[in-house]
């Protein structure tokens, strides 16, 4: 694991922002982080990051304690973009990756390789606030990467960004996972999640309220939903046999008692002789699954 959270609890006076959370972080993986707003994972990022320390409970990266040599290791982009407006682009990631440990000539190095890769040498002399929300945003992210961190923690890492630059990062997070660079990512767009997570923990009122694969979360919250596309229109006694959950003139989707029942599907369109063109369970959206969680933890 890469990250481990044991027990831990966070209180602001009488508020309790985290109530004994714990999950860990596969090596390797893209980690979904997920909840409301308001639902502890800012501060559960501000431990992660020793930005604060846990009243209860220990967090572990590496298997080892957090301590004063963690934020080397790790590499965070808040929502809140925190870029210094008036400094130049180059001075900037220069003070920022010496920051995380890096020599000077170590963060040259490393602030020319995103700058080619990027091709935005030419922005080095300009000032911040002389940038577009995108450009910063693009700025915001080579400062998270540039001391090469062993966790990365990205916090709505789209925001601002076009749909071209958003495929951009989407393509370097890809490849620095693929270089070994765990990943936990924080978004309220499930789609997203969908796309990128192989792993999540979802919170709610400082709790841990859903935690593991994504597509075992997907099964588990399956409701046996099937859809059938066949040729030449489906049969006019189909809702005799089954339960229509809604029909096309060339498709159906239905709900079925349980999973064994689908045979029998398949059974009645082969006696029909009709056709099948597509078959395929329908399993929930993520959006749907952690509207469904919230929901249901509510009142807990």
């Amino acid at each position: 694991m890469i990250l481990s959270i044991q027990n831990v609890v966070k209180t602001y006076g009488n508020y309790t922002a985290v109530d004994h959370v714990s999950f860990d972080v596969p090596k390797g993986s893209v980690f979904g982080l997920l909840g409301p707003n308001g639902a502890g994972k800012t501060s559960l990022i501000r431990m992660i990051t020793t930005i604060t320390g846990p009243d209860e409970g220990a967090i572990y990266l590496e298997g080892e304690k957090l301590n004063a040599r963690t934020p080397e290791k790790i590499g965070y982009m808040p929502e809140e973009r925190g870029l210094y407006k008036k400094m130049k682009v180059g001075d900037h990631l220069m003070y920022l990756a010496q920051l995380k440990g890096l020599t000077k000539d170590q963060a040259e190095k490393a602030i020319n390789h995103w700058f080619d890769k990027f091709e935005i040498q030419d922005w080095r002399p300009k000032k911040i606030e002389d940038l577009s929300k995108g450009m910063q945003q693009k700025i915001q992210f080579i400062a998270t990467i540039v001391h090469q961190p062993r966790l990365l923690i990205l916090d709505e890492p789209f925001t601002g960004l076009d749909p071209i630059n958003t495929n951009l990062i989407k393509d370097e997070i890809a490849q620095l996972n693929a270089a070994g660079i765990s990943i936990i990512f924080s978004t309220h767009r499930m789609e997203q999640v969908e796309e990128m997570c192989d792993h999540i923990v979802l919170i709610n009122k400082g709790r841990n309220v859903l935690y593991g694969e994504v597509q075992d979360i997907k099964n588990q919250y399956k409701q046996n939903i099937f859809r059938v596309e066949a040729q030449g229109g489906i049969p006019a006694d189909f809702g005799d046999h089954f339960t229509v959950h809604s029909q096309e003139k060339n498709a159906v989707t239905v709900r079925l008692e349980d999973e064994s029942k689908s045979n029998d599907l398949l059974k009645y369109f082969i006696q029909k002789g009709a056709r099948i063109t597509r078959y395929e369970e329908i399993l929930p959206t993520f959006n749907e699954i952690f509207i469904r969680r919230v929901e249901e933890t509510e009142n807990e």
